[in-house]
């Protein structure tokens, strides 16, 4: 337990940028019709399931279309 509470301060803000990062992902999604590749719901499952910063990057650089 002592070993966990010295990472506290470095796992704290990785968790807060994790969680912003998917629920900016989520957002986008939801609010976006067009995608380079596959659909609303392809990119959700790729999202939500893969949601330690590999399924929102996935997103952003093969899903995101350019505006």
């Amino acid at each position: 337990m002592d070993n966990l509470m010295e990472f506290l301060p470095f796992l704290v803000p990785l968790v807060i940028v994790q969680f912003g990062l998917l629920a900016y992902t989520l957002y986008h999604i939801l609010t976006h019709d067009n995608y380079k590749r596959g659909n609303r719901t392809m990119w959700l499952i790729i999202t939500i399931v893969l949601m330690n910063f590999v399924g929102p990057i996935l997103y952003f650089v093969f899903g995101k279309e350019d505006a």
